[in-house]
């Protein structure tokens, strides 16, 4: 279980690159540019990077005080990804609106609504899972 959760995690932070990716390249780090703030937005990246470092030493070495660790970690990023969530889903919504160009004054659109949805479930979906087989694997079900 620990190894699958291993898999989750890295397919999970693959969507978040791509993501964050995006939002950078669209200048979502710029103020005024993004409905999600900056400090969530590299806060939720660093405490799952953290996590993610945490959970392969605990594969490597077995010790559950770094799985509970790992998992300690996961609660706020899980926190933070659901802030970033309610706060995308608005500007998912008004995609469909014709965007006005940035001569009337009219600021550009936020750059999370280049994320396509399909990578926004995704990554969700494998975070949810991640979240569970972590605890899984600290409550000590399913071990090797």
């Amino acid at each position: 279980m620990d190894i699958a959760a291993l898999i989750t995690w890295v397919i999970t932070a693959l969507g978040g690159f791509y993501m964050l990716g995006t939002w950078l390249s669209r200048g979502g780090a710029k103020a005024g540019n993004s409905r999600l703030p900056v400090p969530v937005v590299f806060g939720h990246f660093a405490l799952a990077a953290i996590g993610l470092v945490v959970w392969v030493i605990y594969v490597i070495t077995d010790k559950d005080a770094l799985a509970w660790t790992a998992f300690g970690l996961l609660v706020p990023v899980a926190l933070l990804g659901f802030v970033m969530l309610a706060r995308w889903i608005p500007v998912h919504r008004a995609r469909s609106a014709a965007a006005a160009p940035a001569a009337t004054g009219q600021p550009s659109a936020p750059a999370e609504r280049y994320f396509p949805v399909a990578v926004v479930a995704g990554h969700g979906l494998f975070a949810v899972v991640t979240v569970v087989l972590v605890l899984l694997t600290a409550l000590g079900i399913g071990g090797s």
